[in-house]
């Protein structure tokens, strides 16, 4: 990450839209919003599949595993501004399992990028089932309350984006798919 290229850029938006880079509420705001973006984007230099490749071989566990409400914050990548929610994710082992948390980990890495979340809800899924898991099936429902719809534009505060997306098994069977859907919404 170029955080002086990034600090030189929020200076130049900063005058830009009519402000003192001088004053003192802003002197500091170019250094700490390339700090942000460091973090905020992080994903960009991480490997999500290497975090599938740490996991327990186990032959004998072959049901569905579902984490639940996975708390997540990401960047819009048409406005740069935050959208965040809540993640489920199933997947079906094939021989493999991984840590709970790296489900998280998986969902995180993935958020701190630049994103949509349509492409996130899919990519969590193609990992699951492309990367060393190879799981049989995996299933993703994102819910998320996107900032560029409630503070501009539109302006409906409240309104949330709900994503899925089904690979392998879940797209395939449909009661697999409906114990799944039955799970994240709580009736299990």
């Amino acid at each position: 990450m170029d955080k002086p290229v990034i600090e030189q850029a929020v200076r130049d938006i900063i005058t830009a839209i009519g402000e003192d880079i001088d004053r003192e509420g802003l002197r500091e705001t170019p250094r700490r919003i390339a700090e942000a973006y460091e973090e905020l984007f992080s994903g960009l230099t991480e490997d999500p599949s290497a975090l599938l490749e740490v996991g327990f071989d186990d032959e004998d566990h072959h049901e569905m595993v579902v984490v639940r409400d996975i708390p997540f914050f990401s960047v819009c990548e048409h406005h740069f501004l935050p959208f965040h929610g809540v993640a489920h994710v199933g997947y079906i082992p094939q021989g493999r399992i991984l840590g709970i948390s790296k489900v998280a980990r998986l969902v995180e890495i993935l958020a701190r990028r630049p994103q949509v979340q349509e492409r996130l809800t899919s990519q969590v899924a193609d990992f699951l089932c492309e990367g060393g898991l190879k799981a049989r099936g995996a299933a993703v429902v994102i819910e998320a309350e996107h900032l560029c719809v409630t503070m501009r534009g539109v302006k409906k505060p409240g309104s949330k984006v709900v994503t899925s997306a089904t690979r392998g098994v879940f797209r395939e069977d449909a009661r697999t798919r409906a114990e799944f859907f039955a799970i994240v919404e709580g009736r299990r």
